[in-house]
């Protein structure tokens, strides 16, 4: 297996404002860091665990031979119960909240994972797979009676001799120069990975994508029975999606739902409102990053219901009127006739021409 890494897909790419390094946090080799705002990796160095994969928001970073997607459909076909980290997938971490949820929901038998043995990356991996399950109970405690299951499985010790040598035996001299090719591609993972946003990449962020993990996990609540009550839960202990409040301190810059990842933030036609989608929000934080005004919040409950009937709700309405030299619509404030643009323009002429 290789790391692979889609720029388009990564919200640093997105702003130079997003303050987001769950990648480089988590990465127990300290492979991956910021190159001009943008995460970069030696692929040498890469232990191909995964948790890169499971903490990315908007799953910008892959693991070529794995997809936690395929993996899913293929484990309700075994029936089994039980994943163990480093044998069943390179490691658990690989799988987010939302992923555990729908592993938990999705399959018949209570499910056992083996996350205390997890010797892919020390403590940092040992605790985010135990962190992703503490919260993933959380969650399904609240409408289910499905848990997980984190016990501490019997694994074969690998000396760490024999751990690097897995990790780096194409560098080894009977492997390394079979071919040119070869040669090539090994010299070539040894060196830092960087990337830049081209033409493509900008391309790429305006479509905005929702994650897999999350397609799954919507198409799940769909067919699951609803509870009696949707219980409330606090937003600081569930990771990976929130629900949004809009004061008015807002200016409607337009920022957060034209940088958001996923569409989770809207608006209409006329730039009127501010429409917000909690089932679609990865609560990547992007919005918050970029608002000035510190406008847009996130609630300090969280409903479950936005699990089971999904909606889009409006967080705030605004006065708008076209503009007299533009035509555009703007915020209307104070009887102004022309939007910000405009008057910035008017303003620069009439200093040009010394009025």
């Amino acid at each position: 297996m290789s790391l692979k890494f889609d720029v388009g897909s990564c919200i640093r790419a997105t702003s130079k404002f997003s303050e987001c390094t769950k990648c480089v946090d988590i990465c127990p080799v300290s492979t991956i860091e910021l190159a001009n705002n943008i995460p970069a990796f030696t692929p040498a160095e890469c232990t191909n665990c995964g948790g890169c994969v499971g903490v990315c928001p908007t799953d910008a970073f892959a693991l070529d031979n794995f997809s936690p997607i395929d993996f899913f459909f293929n484990f309700l076909e075994s029936k089994g119960d039980e994943l163990s980290c480093g044998v069943d997938m390179p490691c658990l971490s690989i799988f987010g909240v939302d992923e555990l949820i729908s592993l938990a929901l999705a399959n018949e038998k209570p499910l056992k994972l083996n996350g205390l043995s997890c010797s892919c990356g020390g403590d940092k991996l040992r605790d985010k797979i135990e962190e992703n399950i503490e919260e993933a109970n959380y969650i399904l405690s609240s409408f289910s009676s499905k848990q997980l299951t984190n016990q501490k499985a019997k694994v074969i010790e690998i000396k760490e001799d024999e751990k690097e040598l897995d990790r780096r035996s194409f560098f080894s001299l009977k492997n390394v120069v079979k071919t040119k090719k070869t040669f090539e591609e090994n010299v070539e993972s040894d060196i830092l990975k960087e990337f830049e946003v081209d033409n493509d990449t900008i391309k790429k962020i305006k479509d905005k994508n929702i994650p897999d993990s999350r397609k799954l996990i919507y198409s799940l609540f769909k067919r699951v029975d609803k509870p009696a009550k949707y219980e409330v839960l606090s937003s600081n202990d569930v990771g990976f999606i929130s629900q949004k409040i809009v004061d008015d301190s807002c200016t409607n810059c337009q920022m957060c739902y034209r940088i958001c990842p996923s569409k989770a933030l809207s608006t209409d036609a006329k730039f009127s409102v501010i429409n917000f989608e909690a089932m679609l929000c990865l609560k990547c934080n992007l919005c918050h990053d970029v608002c000035e005004p510190d406008s847009i919040k996130i609630t300090e409950g969280f409903s479950i219901k936005e699990f089971f009937e999904p909606s889009k709700k409006t967080l705030i309405k605004f006065d708008v009127r076209r503009c007299d030299m533009c035509g555009n619509h703007f915020t209307y404030i104070d009887g102004e006739s022309m939007c910000h643009r405009c008057k910035i323009e008017e303003s620069e002429a009439l200093a040009l021409h010394g009025f």
